[in-house]
């Protein structure tokens, strides 16, 4: 809701109600206190928006038939993970067709999933014989114990991303870990391309994170931060991706960043963060 020029929503961070800063031609909000940003208005509820189309024509460019992208990706999700954390159980949220669930369990890992897509939850299943549960993670999660949760491009979607912490929170045995991936709203992409940055995606995303904003939430749902960093989307791609688009993102990463490095402490385009439960900050 607007009332000149304000948004009357309470700021899920810091918990100012309206008098929030329209941004991107009012696409998104930003609060002035705080500085969380959020999409403008509401969105359907996930199970409505993540159908099958969004797994081939809408959000991707066909998941299912890109296995190859998907497991060059998990390889080097599970190597971030495993950089620092040693799971004994893993619960990933949003495990999407369970690719990264799949690179766990040839690690060794005893893995499992939630996703809220009933058409992805399938694929896992019946196509990756994944153990994936379909439904909400702030649901199904409290019924579990993991000593890792991750989750790759999930809070941003969310409903309720305290909610979701406070899910993941109770899942964890006390010092587990939590691993998670967003898009970085400070990032120098964010900031270049405005409304054409993809990760906007005002349709699917709610909820826009920076390295401070999103350690506010973490901290203030009962966790500690360990690290973070970000990464440059080129990261993500196979090699002859990135020759084929290194005009247009090499050059532009080269000119933010200063280096032909893929990672960055802020400057990256997607925010990755380790946390651990700490019980010390829940009354």
């Amino acid at each position: 809701m607007k009332l000149d020029g304000m948004e009357l929503v309470r700021c899920q961070l810091c918990g100012r109600a309206g008098g929030h800063t329209p941004t991107l031609g009012e696409l998104l909000w930003s609060c002035p206190d705080c500085g969380f940003v959020w999409t403008a208005g509401s969105a359907p509820a996930p199970e409505e928006l993540y159908d099958e189309a969004y797994y081939t024509t809408d959000g991707y460019q066909d998941y299912f038939a890109s296995a190859g992208q998907r497991r060059f990706e998990a390889s080097r999700r599970l190597r971030w993970l495993l950089s620092t954390v040693r799971p004994t159980v893993l619960l990933e949220a949003g495990c999407a067709g369970g690719y990264f669930l799949e690179a766990a369990h040839h690690a060794g890992i005893t893995a499992s999933g939630i996703e809220v897509s009933h058409a992805a939850a399938q694929f896992a299943r019946d196509h990756l014989h994944m153990p994936v549960r379909q439904g909400y993670f702030e649901t199904i999660a409290p019924t579990l114990t993991a000593d890792v949760v991750c989750a790759f491009h999930v809070l941003e979607h969310v409903e309720d991303p305290r909610a979701f912490l406070h899910a993941a929170h109770t899942t964890l045995t006390p010092g587990g870990w939590l691993a998670l991936e967003v898009p970085n709203i400070a990032s120098a992409a964010a900031r270049r391309l405005g409304t054409a940055w993809p990760a906007i995606a005002p349709a699917y995303h709610r909820w826009h994170f920076t390295p401070d904003t999103l350690s506010r939430m973490l901290v203030e749902s009962g966790f500690r931060v360990i690290s973070h960093d970000t990464v440059f989307s080129r990261f993500y791609w196979r090699p002859a991706g990135r020759l084929r688009n290194a005009r247009d993102l090499l050059v532009a990463d080269l000119a933010a960043s200063r280096s032909p490095r893929v990672t960055h402490p802020q400057l990256g385009d997607l925010l990755r963060i380790f946390a651990r439960r700490d019980d010390r900050a829940v009354s």
